[in-house]
């Protein structure tokens, strides 16, 4: 399969990059920030998100979503990387979209419409320590009566401050359970995590919690084939949102490159800086086929798709790291200022390669599914 975007994915992003550079720039991260927001994220552009089709990509139509697969997903989150734009789709849009869409009818009619119209933001809890490591999840979901208790913390839980529902995952006797909790729940406690680049996270703590069986999403023995699946897909959405941020970075640098003068000469005709510049192009583009072959292997259902996705997050990682490296470096003593945006990107490019796996998780689990 071409490593393109169809038509109609064409058009979704000239649509997704169009709303966002006029509603959403990075002045509306930095507005954000400097007024410390209370909730770090707007509900009005949310709810935008949702008129658009944006919010609800991945769910079905009979949920008043897009019903559109990873690509499109794909699309959506490099256009959010490109402008920075703190949102709930990565939380609630992809990552808690998949899981309900595994759900109970209810489960999925009381949810997934809201999300997809942009009204409720539901945030997956399933890390714990200071890095992303599922296989080494401690959170236990014990019987009780005829529910679960649930003891267990969880952090860099996306959007968490601001959910109107959590997902948690926890171990259970039988397997991996997730759980959708109503954060008010007692024994339920969320602290607000302002992130280096300004975005949102949450940790959650959850002590003797007391949820009914019907809080369960699926089942326990199919919740770790559930969890991965949404996983996967968030992996391809942060190689995306990656590769949006890495390339939007560079054509700031070149634009600065075409207008700085030094020497008499704009410094886009110093060689070194050509040879430096068309390296990083490069990349970029490998980066950005990389990405594109896993969503496309995540639509077409293929085995091969979590390896393809482990490739993306890692190369799409490596490759921004490079890109906003670069950036600094040709803007000269001003890229580290807060005045010029590429700072801005060298801080999400920092937080979106910690996402749901490293370079380092995501190579080992290359090595691993390869026998080594």
């Amino acid at each position: 399969m071409p490593l393109i975007l169809t038509e109609e994915q064409a058009m979704l992003k000239a649509a997704a990059d169009g709303f966002l550079s006029e509603h959403a720039p990075i002045a509306h991260l930095r507005k954000l920030r400097d007024s410390r927001d209370a909730d770090g994220v707007s509900r009005d552009l949310w709810r935008a998100f949702g008129e658009m089709g944006f919010a609800g990509v991945v769910i079905p139509e009979a949920h008043g979503g897009s019903g559109l697969g990873a690509v499109e997903a794909g699309v959506v989150a490099e256009a959010l990387g490109r402008t920075l734009t703190p949102s709930p789709f990565m939380g609630s849009g992809v990552l808690a979209a998949t899981v309900l869409k595994g759900g109970s009818g209810e489960q999925q009619a009381a949810w997934l419409p809201r999300i997809a119209a942009g009204e409720a933001i539901v945030s997956l809890a399933v890390d714990e320590g200071p890095k992303h490591a599922p296989a080494r999840m401690t959170t236990m979901a014990e019987r009780s009566g005829n529910g679960f208790r649930l003891n267990g913390a969880k952090g860099f839980v996306l959007d968490g401050h601001v959910a109107d529902a959590l997902i948690v995952a926890a171990r259970t006797d039988e397997g991996i359970g997730l759980f959708l909790i109503d954060p008010s729940t007692d024994g339920v406690a969320v602290e607000r995590t302002v992130m280096v680049d300004a975005h949102n996270a949450a940790r959650v703590t959850l002590t003797d919690v007391e949820v009914d069986a019907d809080a369960l999403i699926g089942s326990v023995e199919g919740g770790e084939a559930l969890l991965e699946g949404a996983l996967n897909l968030g992996r391809a959405c942060a190689a995306a949102s990656l590769t949006g941020a890495g390339d939007q970075a560079f054509q700031t640098t070149l634009e600065y490159l075409r207008t700085r003068k030094q020497f008499g000469k704009l410094i886009g005709e110093f060689q070194a800086l050509q040879h430096r510049a068309a390296h990083l192009f490069s990349e970029i583009e490998i980066a950005r086929a990389a990405t594109m072959g896993a969503l496309q292997a995540l639509d077409a259902g293929k085995e091969s798709a979590p390896l393809a996705v482990s490739v993306a997050k890692a190369k799409a990682g490596r490759v921004a790291e490079l890109a906003v490296q670069e950036a600094v470096q040709m803007h000269g003593g001003v890229g580290m200022t807060d005045d010029f945006d590429v700072g801005l990107f060298m801080k999400r490019v920092r937080v979106l390669n910690e996402l749901l796996g490293d370079a380092g998780f995501h190579q080992e689990r290359m090595a691993r599914a390869q026998g080594f």
